[in-house]
């Protein structure tokens, strides 16, 4: 085992803390991926050999050191690889580190439904479970050739070697994020546009929210709407300008999801996703005359205060709405 997947527990739209949460991991080893709002892959091949510990002793390490220094706990899988080490994180608990040693990797997959494999989405394991293939373990089993005949040459090969506990993933050290996201679940499928609205109008505010938390502005906003029989629909917009504004991520919010003409669909979420993300003081703003529109901005400066003060239930979801 020498990969771990670390999820931090951190409370909603605190991910300015991400980064001081990477550098602890990066104590142990250069080779640390982001994995936001709240994770974070980290190879410690290395760390092994230099501190003389498996990769459970220095998970439990780090976990001790996020909760002495930030008072954050943290939930932990370790692997042979990146894949795997997601897949332990799914099964783990805070304080108990979820391990799949070497040599274990199929019978740790055995059980698994097929789509607890990254990468295997609905129509994907429609087909597989259509001729019996429902477990991870069943997949591992059947000929390769009969998986390329159902789901192509190339995903036939990738989706057998998975299931044979085959990881040929790495760890990649990588920046800042370069994207945010926000889900908005209902708690059964929902027919009504305002309600639709309504957690469009929560999403975008928690964005903004979180971009201005991190210094960061977006360049596109992405929307994408879950359906009842577990189809989706995604739409991207450009913005006229980079922006971390509540008010103008709302607006294109709803514009895409007006776009859409959607009539009585049975939506079970609605997500949007801040894409490109750069540097708010690299950005360029257009200068307005428009009184309210500067009366909104003073407004999010006020309650980025309150939240970072009081936390994120400080201030209500629409009531920044311009």
């Amino acid at each position: 085992m020498t990969i771990l997947c670390v999820r931090f527990q951190l409370p909603p739209m605190h991910e300015a803390a991400l980064p001081r949460l990477l550098g602890l991991l990066e104590e142990f080893t250069p080779v640390v991926e982001a994995l936001p709002p709240d994770g974070a892959l980290a190879d410690l091949r290395g760390a092994e050999r230099y501190f003389g510990r498996d990769a459970v002793e220095l998970a439990s390490v780090i976990r001790v050191r996020a909760l002495a220094l930030y008072g954050v706990d943290c939930v932990i899988g370790a692997g042979p690889g990146p894949m795997l080490a997601r897949m332990a994180l799914r099964d783990a608990r805070p304080g108990l580190t979820r391990a799949v040693p070497e040599g274990e990797e199929r019978e740790f997959l055995a059980g698994k439904p097929v789509v607890a494999l990254p990468g295997v989405g609905t129509a994907t394991a429609r087909t597989l479970c259509e001729y019996g293939l429902d477990t991870l373990g069943r997949v591992a089993a059947a000929p390769l050739s009969t998986l390329q005949r159902l789901v192509g040459a190339r995903t036939g090969r990738e989706l057998h070697e998975k299931a044979n506990g085959v990881d040929r993933g790495r760890v990649v050290p990588n920046g800042v994020s370069r994207s945010l996201a926000a889900d908005r679940p209902f708690d059964r499928d929902e027919l009504d546009p305002d309600r639709h609205r309504r957690a469009l109008l929560s999403a975008a505010e928690e964005l903004g929210a979180r971009l201005r938390a991190v210094d960061k502005v977006c360049r596109t906003l992405t929307l994408t709407v879950r359906y009842a029989d577990r189809s989706a629909t995604t739409r991207s917009r450009t913005l006229k300008e980079p922006t971390a504004h509540s008010a103008a991520l709302t607006r294109t919010a709803y514009d895409l999801y007006e776009a859409l003409g959607l009539q009585r669909a049975r939506v079970r979420t609605i997500a949007l996703r801040a894409e490109g993300l750069t540097s708010a003081g690299q950005a360029s703003h257009q200068l307005t005359f428009d009184p309210v529109d500067e009366k909104v901005r003073r407004i999010e400066e006020v309650a980025d205060r309150a939240r970072a003060k009081f936390g994120p239930r400080a201030v209500m979801p629409g009531s920044l709405a311009a």
